[in-house]
């Protein structure tokens, strides 16, 4: 793995369009987008289903030829004429679909990649140890494929992933079937990989896995780029919006979700409202205007409360507020 030291980008998508035409209609999937990312981090791809990003990933990894627009990846100029084969030499794909090879066992398979990209011998055998071990999966190695877990699948097609060197990962949706403790372990491993100048491009609906991960955040929506920044400044962006987080000692009665209702139909200050059994979170562009009437309520209606906070936006609500603020505009 190398890392460039000069000013250039790991990737660098300029005026991206992509356009799918039939007989009654012409559609641009991907409208227009430009981004730039540098080596050695980790760039948060985000997006609502349908948003254009796999199409991108698509584009990106050469499997689909842009309609408009110029692409450089680990600093090779991208065009109709060029095939892919030297830039697929350095990176690596994990897609949303599962995919393993059904009657080999788990290390066979791994010792089978390893082979397709030039290990062989010893080398080979001992770096898919280390991968067995790192994603926790020796204890299943002479396991067929097709007896595995979704889980156990999903690990194994990550694994085998980084038995070749690669300077640039795409990372679709990885964590999908994975448990807390499995999806923890391959982030952390992600981030060693990063360290050591690996460079990711990374899409999920886990938002606590962007602000656990990302160096920066691209949100796309109908083929079109609404946000683009670091995590810290999109939250310095938003900050003007909090989410006030209360406890109660009981669960929430049908009455104070007639409250909520209403609070959310009739206040502008209200963006969103979550529950769960004793707890509830308002987020709002003006809290201030909320924590009073909202703490009022509960005291007139001896409803005791455990704790208050009122907190920072999340990613998740910057994301939420972005998509609400453009699918407003556009409207409009």
């Amino acid at each position: 793995m190398t890392r460039n030291n000069n000013n250039s980008y790991c990737i660098s998508v300029k005026n991206l369009v992509k356009t799918y035409e039939s007989s009654i209609s012409k559609r641009n999937v991907i409208d227009d987008i430009s981004f730039d990312i540098d080596y050695g981090t980790v760039f948060g791809f985000l997006g609502p289903n349908g948003a254009g990003k796999t199409t991108t990933i698509k584009i990106l990894t050469g499997i689909l030829q842009p309609s408009q627009g110029s692409i450089k990846i680990l600093d090779k100029e991208i065009n109709k004429n060029n095939n892919f084969n030297e830039i697929k030499k350095r990176i690596g794909v994990i897609t949303q679909n599962p995919s393993f090879e059904s009657n080999l066992t788990v290390e066979r398979s791994m010792e089978l990649y390893g082979f397709l990209w030039g290990m062989t011998g010893n080398k080979n055998k001992d770096k898919v140890r280390e991968l067995l071990d790192i994603f926790e999966l020796t204890s299943v190695k002479d396991v067929r494929n097709e007896d595995l877990s979704i889980g156990q699948r999903r690990r194994v097609q990550i694994a085998r992933e980084f038995l070749h060197e690669m300077d640039l990962l795409f990372l679709d949706e990885p964590t999908v079937g994975l448990d807390p403790r499995a999806r923890r372990n391959l982030l952390n491993y992600i981030k060693k990989q990063v360290k050591l100048g690996l460079t990711v491009f990374f899409t999920t609906h886990i938002m606590e896995e962007v602000d656990y991960l990302c160096d920066q955040i691209c949100i796309i929506n109908n083929g079109k780029i609404i946000e683009f920044d670091t995590p810290y400044l999109l939250k310095q962006k938003y900050g003007s919006t909090k989410k006030i987080d209360i406890t109660l000692q009981n669960p929430i009665s049908n009455n104070l979700r007639d409250y909520f209702q209403k609070l959310s139909s009739n206040s502008i200050d209200v963006e969103n409202i979550e529950s769960t059994e004793n707890t509830f979170s308002i987020t709002s562009n003006n809290p201030q205007n909320i924590l009073l009437p909202t703490v009022n309520y509960l005291f007139q209606n001896n409803i005791q409360i455990e704790n208050i906070a009122l907190n920072d936006p999340s990613i998740e609500d910057i994301f939420l507020k972005a998509l609400k603020n453009n699918n407003k505009s556009s409207i409009d």
